[in-house]
C-alpha cells in the first residue's frame, strides 16, 4: 500500500460528521472580517444571508433540505471568492403551531387543558417543550453541511428580538399606523384565534345549495333565495338583487321576514348581484361573509354576528342558541321544511375556506382584533421592487408581488393565543390604552394603577418579518448590524414570497429606511417523481434523513440542486440520488487515482516552473493536456456565468459532464498511459491531474461539500509529500476557504487544441460504435488504416492515443494523407475529412459471420413469404385498413433487411 492510498469507496457514514466538526472547529462557518474584533476592515465586502427560520419543534424534511441547500451552496461560494460571508442561522416559535403540539402534549400526557393549568404555567410549559425539542431541527441543519455562524444563531422569542418587535409596535402606535377595532376576520373556531387571509386554504368540494323562501311582509308572494350556508340565515339583514333585474324590481324597498326569527329586514338594491347566478337574490349575513359586509358598508346595514367563539350559535340565534354552527344547519332546516318555506335542495361544487393549521373550515366573523394599516407600507415595499432596489428572481414573480402588494388589506395582527409576543397594550377601567418601550405602571392618560395588559400575542409574521435585521442587534447600532446590514440575498419558497418576504420588504423600508435584501431568490416545491405534492395521504413522502443515512447527504444535496431552477417545482426520485451518489463515488475514483499517480512519481529533471509555463498551451504538454485545461478553463467561464443568472442547477451540471466525462472517461484515461512512461512525461500528466483535480473540486465544493472537502485534504497531503509540492504553497489548510477559480481571459492556443482533441474523441467513438454493433470483444486489438488528409500530423502524433483508446493494433494502424489501395472487405467509417478502413476479417471469424448472416437472411425470408400470401389474400380486403396498412409496413421492413443482408454477404 503506497502512503496515501485512500480507501476504495468512499465512506460517507464515517467523514460527514468528522469534516463538519473539523470545519466548525476552524471557525469556518465565521466571518473572516468580524467588527466585533480587532483588526475589522469596514471596506471588505460582505455577502449575507438570513436563515428563513424554521418552526422551533419543526422536524427536517425536504423543503428545509432545498432551502439549505441553496443557500450553503451561496454561501459558500461567495465565501471562496474573498467576501466577509455571514449566514445567520435561527428559529420561528411559530406561534400556533408550537401551541397545538404543547397542547396535545398536556392532554395526552396529563389530561389537561390549558385552561385548566392557567396562562403562566401554560407559557412556561412550552418554553420547556422548546428547551427539549427546539434543537433537533438545528441539528439536522447541520447534517446538511449548513456552513451557519452558530455563534450568531438567534430565536424571535429572545430578550434582543422580543425588544425589536417591542420597538416595531410601538413606532407604528405612535404613527397611527395600528389602530383597534371590530372587523370581519376568518376565525378558526378549533384554534379559537384569528387567521389571516394566506393562513386559508380553499379546496374545491362538494356542498349543498339550499334553495328557500324569503317571504315579503304581510303577503303571500316571496323571493327565492340560495345558499350554502343556511344556519347564517339568522343573522340576515337584508336581501340584495340588481337594480336592472326585472323579475324584483318591484320589491325594492319593501320588507321581508327573516325564517323561524320573524325579524323583518329590507330588500335593497345592488350592482354586485349576479341576475344569472342562483335566483339572482342575496341573502346579506355582513357578520359572517366579505361579499356581504362589503354591501352592508355601502347601504348602512347593521351587523349581525350570530355565532361564538366556538363556532356555536349566540344569542341572535333565538330558539338555535347553544347549538354547534352545522347542528344548527340541520335543526334551521328542518324546521324551515316543515313551515312550507323549503324549495328544493342541490348538490354543488364550490371553494370552501380551510385553516391552513388545522383543515377545519374557516368561519368568516365580526371580531375587535390589531390591525396594521398597510398601505403605506406597502406602497414604499412596491417602489423598492419597481425602481429595481430590490430584484426577485425569477422575474415573473414579481407580477405576482405587485398584484398583492395593489390590492393588500390591513393586517390583522392580533392572534387568540398564549405563545408568542403579548400585545404592549394596557388598559385601564376607564378605557384608556396605554403602550410604551417598557412596561407601565400606571395609565398614561389617567394615573391609574389598575392597569391589565392585552390578552392576545401578535402574529408570528410581525416578528418574522423583522428577522434580516432583529438578528444583528436591532433597534440597537451594533457592530453586526452596521457592517452586515442590509443583507444580500433572501432565498425562500415563492410559497411564502406574501407571509414572509413582503412583509420582510415593509419592515426593513418602516424601521431601518433601507432594503433589508438586494435579491430575492424563490425556489420551487419538492414533489415527488410523478410530480404530485408529498403527502402523508398519497404515502409518498421522502424523509431526508433516511436518504441521508442511505445514500449520502452530498448525493442528496447534489440531485436538489441541479434538478431544481429558479421558481420552479422539482420531482424528486430516489433513483436520481442513487444516481448521484455513483457520482460521489466516480469522483472519490478519479481522486484515488490522482493520489497514486503522484505517489508513483519520481523527482523531475527539469524544475517545476519550466513545465507549468504556457498554463497548458505551450512548453511540452500533450494535445489532452493543453484540452483539459482549456475545456477547465472554458467550465470555469460558464460556471461563472451560471451563478451570476441563478443557473446553479445548470452550473452542477455543466461540472457534472466535466467530471464525469472529459476529466474521468478521456483524460484519466490517457493519464494512464502517459504516467506509465514515466519520467518526465508522468510528471507532466501528474501535474495537469492535479491542477485539473484541484480546480474541479473547488467547483464543486458548494454542491457536494463533504465529499470534496475530504478529497482535496487528502490531495493537499499527497502533493505536499511529492516532487510537486511547489503546487501547494498558495493552497490554504482546507477547501472550504479555498480561493474560487477565477475566469481567465483566452490567451489564443485553446479553439485549435480543442478542435483537435475533438476530432481524436470522434474517430475514437465512431470505431468503438462499431466495434459494439460488430460484437468485437473489448480486448481484442484491431488493425486500421486512415486517409487522415491535412490531419496526418496530427493524427500520427497522437497513434498512441487513437490505438489505446479505440482498441487499435498500433503495429497495424497505418495513417497517411490518402490510402493507394483500399480494401474491399473493409468498414469504412468517415468523420468529418478522414477516412477510417477497418478490415472486417480482422474484426471477426467470417465463416461465422457468413453463417450468421445466411440465418438471419433466412429468418426475413420466411417472414416475407408469410406477408406476402397474407396481404395476396382475402385478408386484405376484409380488414380494417389501419390492420391492413401495418402489415404492408411490415412487409417493407424485412425486404429492405434482407437486401441489406445479402449485401452484406456479398
Amino acid at each position: 500500500m503506497t502512503k496515501h492510498e485512500l480507501p476504495k469507496a468512499y465512506d460517507f457514514k464515517s467523514t460527514e460528521a468528522r469534516i463538519y466538526a473539523m470545519w466548525e472547529a476552524g471557525g469556518y462557518f465565521k466571518p473572516w472580517n468580524d467588527p466585533n474584533k480587532p483588526g475589522f476592515d469596514p471596506n471588505v465586502k460582505t455577502f449575507v444571508i438570513s436563515i428563513p427560520p424554521p418552526n422551533v419543534t419543526g422536524e427536517l424534511h425536504l423543503g428545509h433540505a432545498m432551502f439549505v441547500s441553496v443557500e450553503d451552496l451561496m454561501i459558500r461560494y461567495h465565501r471562496m471568492k474573498g467576501f466577509s460571508t455571514l449566514w445567520v442561522p435561527g428559529s420561528d416559535h411559530a406561534g400556533i403551531a408550537t401551541q397545538l403540539m404543547v397542547e396535545r402534549d398536556l392532554l395526552r400526557t396529563e389530561e389537561v387543558t390549558r385552561e385548566e393549568i392557567g396562562r403562566d404555567a401554560f407559557v412556561e410549559r412550552t418554553w420547556e417543550w422548546k428547551r427539549k425539542y427546539g434543537s433537533i431541527i438545528t441539528e439536522q441543519i447541520r447534517r446538511l453541511g449548513a456552513s451557519c455562524d452558530w455563534s450568531r444563531e438567534r430565536f424571535t422569542l429572545d430578550d434582543g428580538l422580543s425588544r425589536a418587535v417591542r420597538e416595531a409596535f410601538v413606532r407604528l402606535y405612535e404613527k397611527g399606523l395600528i389602530y383597534r377595532g371590530p372587523r370581519l376576520i376568518n376565525w378558526s373556531p378549533g384554534l379559537k384565534t384569528a387567521v389571516s387571509d394566506l393562513e386559508v386554504e380553499y379546496s374545491e368540494e362538494e356542498a349543498m345549495l339550499y334553495y328557500f323562501k324569503y317571504m315579503l311582509a304581510g303577503s303571500d308572494e316571496f323571493i327565492p333565495v340560495a345558499t350554502i350556508r343556511p344556519e347564517t340565515i339568522l343573522g340576515d339583514t337584508a336581501v340584495a338583487v340588481h337594480p336592472d333585474d326585472e323579475r324584483y324590481k318591484k320589491y325594492i324597498g319593501r320588507k321581508v321576514v327573516v325564517p323561524m326569527l320573524g325579524r323583518e329586514i329590507p330588500v335593497i338594491a345592488d350592482e354586485y348581484v349576479s341576475m344569472e347566478f342562483g335566483t339572482g337574490a342575496l341573502k346579506i349575513t355582513p357578520g359572517h361573509d366579505p361579499n356581504d359586509y362589503a354591501i352592508a358598508q355601502r347601504h348602512n346595514l347593521p351587523i349581525i354576528s350570530m355565532l361564538d367563539e366556538a363556532a356555536r350559535v349566540n344569542e341572535n340565534g333565538g330558539p338555535y342558541k347553544g347549538q354547534d354552527r352545522f347542528d344548527a344547519r340541520k335543526n334551521l332546516w328542518a324546521d324551515m321544511k316543515a313551515a312550507g318555506l323549503v324549495i328544493k335542495e342541490e348538490k354543488y361544487m364550490t371553494t370552501i375556506p380551510r385553516s391552513q393549521r388545522g383543515g377545519e373550515i374557516v368561519e368568516p366573523m365580526i371580531s375587535t382584533q390589531w390591525f396594521v394599516k398597510i398601505e403605506p407600507l406597502a406602497k414604499a415595499a412596491l417602489e423598492a421592487v419597481k425602481d429595481g432596489r430590490i430584484k426577485i428572481v425569477p422575474e415573473r414573480f414579481e407580477k405576482v408581488y405587485y398584484n398583492w402588494l395593489e390590492n393588500i388589506k390591513d393586517w390583522c395582527i392580533s392572534r387568540q393565543l398564549w405563545w408568542g409576543h403579548r400585545i404592549p397594550v394596557w388598559y385601564c377601567e376607564n378605557g384608556h390604552m396605554t403602550t410604551g418601550r417598557e412596561d407601565p405602571t400606571e395609565c398614561s392618560t389617567c394615573h391609574s394603577k389598575n392597569i391589565h395588559q392585552d390578552e392576545d400575542v401578535l402574529d408570528t409574521w410581525f416578528s418574522s418579518g423583522l428577522w434580516p435585521f432583529s438578528t444583528l442587534g436591532w433597534p440597537d447600532e451594533t457592530p453586526d448590524y452596521k457592517y452586515f446590514y442590509p443583507t444580500s440575498y433572501m432565498e425562500t419558497g415563492y410559497d411564502i414570497l406574501f407571509f414572509w418576504v413582503a412583509r420582510m420588504i415593509m419592515s426593513g423600508l418602516e424601521y431601518t429606511g433601507q432594503i433589508p435584501f438586494h435579491t430575492v431568490y424563490l425556489h420551487g416545491l419538492v414533489r415527488d417523481e410523478h410530480g404530485r405534492k408529498m403527502s402523508k395521504t398519497y404515502g409518498n413522502v421522502i424523509d431526508p434523513l433516511i436518504v441521508m443515512d442511505d445514500l449520502g447527504t452530498d448525493a442528496l444535496r447534489f440531485t436538489l440542486l441541479v434538478g431544481s431552477s429558479p421558481g420552479n417545482d422539482m420531482n424528486l426520485s430516489l433513483s436520481k440520488v442513487e444516481s448521484n451518489r455513483n457520482f460521489a463515488n466516480k469522483v472519490w475514483n478519479a481522486g484515488r487515482f490522482v493520489i497514486n499517480a503522484l505517489d508513483s512519481l519520481t523527482p523531475p529533471s527539469a524544475p517545476l516552473s519550466e513545465l507549468g509555463r504556457g498554463a497548458g498551451g505551450e512548453g511540452d504538454y500533450t494535445l489532452a493536456d493543453s484540452w483539459i485545461w482549456a475545456r477547465l478553463q472554458q467550465l470555469i467561464r460558464d460556471v461563472e456565468r451560471l451563478f451570476q443568472a441563478f443557473q446553479y442547477g445548470e452550473a452542477g451540471r455543466q461540472i457534472y459532464e466535466f467530471f464525469w466525462s472529459d476529466f474521468a472517461d478521456w483524460y484519466v484515461e490517457i493519464a494512464k498511459q502517459e504516467l506509465a512512461e514515466g519520467g518526465a512525461r508522468a510528471t507532466r500528466a501528474a501535474h495537469t491531474l492535479v491542477r485539473v483535480f484541484d480546480m474541479a473540486l473547488r467547483l464543486l465544493h458548494p454542491f457536494t461539500p463533504f465529499v470534496t472537502e475530504e478529497l482535496w485534504g487528502h490531495l493537499r497531503r499527497a502533493v505536499q509529500d511529492s516532487p510537486l509540492k511547489e503546487l501547494e504553497k498558495a493552497w490554504p489548510e482546507a477547501l472550504i476557504i479555498a480561493r474560487w477559480p477565477e475566469p481567465r481571459d483566452l490567451e489564443g492556443w485553446e479553439e485549435s487544441k480543442m478542435a483537435d482533441f475533438a476530432l481524436i474523441q470522434e474517430i475514437v467513438r465512431s470505431i468503438r460504435n462499431l466495434r459494439a454493433e460488430k460484437n468485437v470483444a473489448p480486448s481484442k486489438r484491431i488493425s486500421a488504416s486512415i486517409a487522415a488528409g491535412d490531419k496526418m500530423d496530427l493524427l500520427q502524433g497522437q497513434s498512441k492515443i487513437l490505438a489505446s483508446l479505440a482498441g487499435l493494433d498500433l503495429s497495424q494502424l497505418s495513417i497517411s494523407a490518402s490510402l493507394t489501395e483500399k480494401s474491399a472487405d473493409s468498414a469504412v467509417l468517415v468523420v468529418g475529412h478522414v477516412e477510417i478502413y477497418l478490415p472486417l476479417a480482422g474484426m471477426l471469424d467470417l465463416a461465422e459471420e457468413k453463417t450468421r448472416l445466411e440465418k438471419e437472411l433466412k429468418e426475413a425470408q420466411s417472414h416475407i413469404e408469410r406477408l406476402e400470401k397474407l396481404l395476396g389474400s382475402d385478408f386484405a380486403n376484409k380488414a380494417p385498413a389501419p390492420v391492413v396498412a401495418k402489415e404492408r409496413e411490415k412487409l417493407a421492413n424485412y425486404k429492405e433487411m434482407a437486401e441489406k443482408i445479402k449485401a452484406q454477404l456479398k
